[in-house]
């Protein structure tokens, strides 16, 4: 049996396990909600077959930052609905085997976000979705402490305080899809610093059918990591720059739809060295001329993909990105 093949068996058999241990009313209103991860996410290594999240264990709802931060921390497995937008004080640690999944569109996390692992408890094997994140304290959600295996889609952040996604401290194999990021500068970090060198070798994450709305920078800025995989996101109105390669990094930038935006690809940022960036199949309107430099490892010699043409990614993006939209975006996941 091949690889991909495997992944979507082991996917199947969760999502059954999983649509077993939900109650009836749950699973009617989240038949996404253990849907099977794909890009870097998908991938099987360091003793993980792809990504299932708490797919094993119990469901549970919650309706305060207080009950979130309790089973977001317990070590065995679950799957958490958040139901309502949720005031937390600072960063909740989420440690491993966990989904997250929200309620309609209007269910998240306001005041302070996610974070995924912590020095001693791993963030590995977690799924995040269909969640709102506004006026965080800190970052929305940061993927850090080596932490690997994170699927984060559809989910909306903005107006928050520093990054709004984070991917940093050696963490791994990580799929970023469908979300809408706007009203904020800072969108996407991918390495901690560049005086963080133990972030080589690892930092493999996929980007896809992302909107980055109006924000500033950072679609993701990217050091050291590599393969680092940017497919068929929307850029809109991008005030500094879209996607930026530095310190050595190797970034394949694919079929992505560039508006108004006058620096869509960089090698090098500010005070960070160049780093490697291949682009091809992108659409660049009313946008700059795109930097290039050396050649990147491919992703398909990770997982499989078929990329949608950059000319319909503005109306597959606007109308599938986001939350309240899983079912919408889920007509351009991995075929």
């Amino acid at each position: 049996m091949s690889p991909l093949n495997r992944r979507r068996l082991l996917a199947g058999s969760a999502l059954a396990a999983a649509a077993a241990a939900l109650p009836r009313t749950a699973w009617a209103a989240h038949p996404s909600a253990l849907a099977a991860a794909d890009g870097f996410a998908s991938v099987d290594a360091l003793g993980q077959n792809g990504t299932t999240g708490g797919a094993a264990g119990q469901a549970v709802t919650v309706t305060s930052g207080d009950a979130l931060a309790d089973y977001a921390g317990r070590k065995e497995p679950y799957v958490i609905t958040v139901s309502g937008l949720l005031d937390v004080d600072d960063m909740i640690t989420v440690v491993a085997n966990k989904t997250i999944i929200g309620v309609g569109s209007t269910s998240g996390i306001t005041g302070g976000g996610l974070q995924l692992g912590s020095t001693t408890r791993p963030g590995n094997n977690v799924i995040i979705r269909n969640l709102r994140f506004t006026g965080a304290s800190d970052d929305s959600i940061s993927v850090t402490n080596k932490a690997h295996h994170v699927w984060i889609d559809h989910c909306d952040l903005s107006d928050g305080y520093d990054g709004l996604l984070d991917v940093k401290r050696e963490s791994d194999y990580v799929t970023v899809s469908w979300n809408h990021f706007h009203d904020h500068s800072k969108a996407a970090l991918l390495g901690h610093s560049d005086s963080y060198t133990a972030d080589r070798g690892k930092l493999r994450v996929t980007y896809h059918h992302n909107f980055f709305d109006r924000t500033d920078q950072r679609h993701p800025r990217v050091r050291f990591g590599e393969p680092v995989h940017v497919y068929n996101n929307y850029y809109r109105g991008n005030a500094l720059y879209g996607v930026a390669s530095t310190e050595d990094a190797g970034v394949l930038v694919e079929n992505n739809y560039f508006e108004n935006v006058a620096h869509p690809i960089l090698s090098g940022y500010d005070k960070s060295g160049p780093g490697r960036v291949v682009e091809r199949g992108n659409a660049y309107v009313g946008s700059g001329t795109p930097q290039t430099l050396g050649t990147v490892v491919e992703p398909r010699t990770y997982y499989a993909y078929a990329p949608d043409p950059a000319s319909a990614v503005p109306g597959l993006v606007t109308a599938g990105a986001g939350v309240g939209r899983i079912r919408a975006g889920l007509s351009s996941t991995p075929r």
